[in-house]
């Protein structure tokens, strides 16, 4: 009876076994041949010496290198200042069209948003190009933005020069303006009919500062350029990319004066004029000698700074910035030079009332590929430098009293 069963399931069972069988040797000749394989593989060694073709294979170009930073740390976001700002160093909408031009409701709403309560507008021109800032930003928005004058270098060698930039400055106050503002091209683009290139310290802008003066209106003097661009545009160039983009910001060559003469010609300016405010651009335009910035204050009282476009010079080194900034708390003001973005201003905000570490500048990688510190300023000294200080400035002005006594 029981070999009957076992005859009577045969049919059903054997087709499974073999069906069993059949996958248990290809497992394990499968099996086999794997071990077979990683046994003839060579085997990835752990090495410390670094491999014969690297440098061949260092091909990425630096355009390409975005490293994500593998750095664990605290950041904090800052929507807004934590006192209102005067921002003393801006281009939003000016004469020159250095920046795209904005719908002036879409600028007071970034400003709104982010807490800056007033913006200058430094490259005003002279005449109807400032006439129609005013017109467009000052007179409709009060108390929300400045406006500059500059000089008409065109005119240097005019016989009265010196008087004609004195009386277009003058209706340039009438008309608005409550400042003047120096570019760069003073020292290092202007030239006379001989071809050479006008000093800083030329006297015959002395009677134009003496004006400053006796207007109460501040002189914002942009001189030389970061230390970087006075150096050959080669592999051992911080500011390479940045240099690459604008080979026209390179003065390396010989027809251009060294840097230290730059500032040495504008220092003699501030100290012949000590009843004139001039606010040093960008921290006196040496923010990488804040040894020579301390000194130059210390020199000269009537001097003011800023830090537009600086943000990377001064963040890559947070103790030696903020000892400075503590110490120069009264002569420091706000100022961005970066457009107008709220993403920007309170890049700026985080830098100055955080004490995050290893975060982007504004506008990296462009000025140098480092990263930069919060400082976190005391609360009295941030009031100061985001709107007092600048305030105590712009009290100075004399305006219409001044220009009436002059006819």
């Amino acid at each position: 009876m029981f070999n009957q069963r076992i005859s009577a399931r045969l049919p059903v069972v054997l087709p499974f076994l073999l069906s069993l069988t059949y996958s248990l040797c290809a497992t394990l000749a499968a099996a086999q041949n794997s071990s077979a394989q990683d046994a003839s593989a060579p085997q990835q060694k752990i090495g410390y010496q670094k491999a014969e073709n690297a440098d061949q294979n260092k091909t990425l170009l630096l355009k390409d290198f975005h490293p994500v930073a593998m750095l664990h740390a605290a950041g904090h976001e800052v929507p807004r200042g934590k006192f209102y700002v005067i921002d003393v160093h801006n281009h939003v909408n000016d004469a020159r069209g250095i920046d795209d031009h904005m719908d002036p409701k879409d600028v007071i709403k970034i400003m709104d948003d982010t807490n800056v309560k007033t913006v200058v507008i430094l490259t005003g021109m002279w005449g109807d190009k400032l006439q129609r800032i005013v017109d467009e930003m000052v007179k409709p928005y009060p108390g929300r933005f400045m406006v500059f004058a500059e000089m008409d270098w065109s005119k240097i060698d005019d016989p009265n020069f010196s008087q004609e930039m004195i009386a277009q400055l003058d209706d340039a106050v009438a008309r608005g303006a409550r400042g003047l503002k120096i570019l760069k091209d003073w020292g290092l683009g202007v030239r006379g009919k001989d071809g050479k290139l006008v000093t800083v310290d030329d006297p015959r802008m002395d009677p134009v500062w003496e004006e400053c003066g006796r207007l109460g209106i501040p002189v914002s003097i942009h001189t030389s350029d970061p230390e970087a661009f006075f150096h050959p545009t080669d592999n051992t160039n911080e500011r390479y990319e940045e240099l690459i983009g604008h080979p026209d910001w390179s003065f390396a060559d010989s027809q251009f004066p060294r840097k230290e003469e730059l500032l040495a010609a504008r220092d003699r300016v501030f100290a012949r004029h000590p009843h004139t405010t001039f606010v040093s651009l960008h921290l006196a335009n040496w923010p990488e000698n804040l040894d020579y910035v301390s000194q130059m204050l210390d020199r000269n009282p009537n001097v003011m700074v800023e830090f537009g476009a600086r943000q990377a010079e001064l963040g890559r080194q947070p103790r030696r910035a903020r000892e400075f900034f503590v110490r120069y708390q009264d002569r420091i003001m706000f100022g961005t030079d970066n457009g107008m973005e709220e993403a920007m201003y309170r890049n700026h905000f985080r830098w100055l009332e955080t004490d995050d570490e290893y975060f982007e500048y504004w506008g990296y990688p462009e000025q140098g590929r480092w990263k930069i510190y919060g400082m976190k300023l005391p609360d009295e000294v941030l009031e100061k430098i985001y709107h007092k200080n600048a305030e105590r400035m712009f009290a100075q002005f004399k305006g219409a009293a001044a220009l009436k006594s002059s006819k």
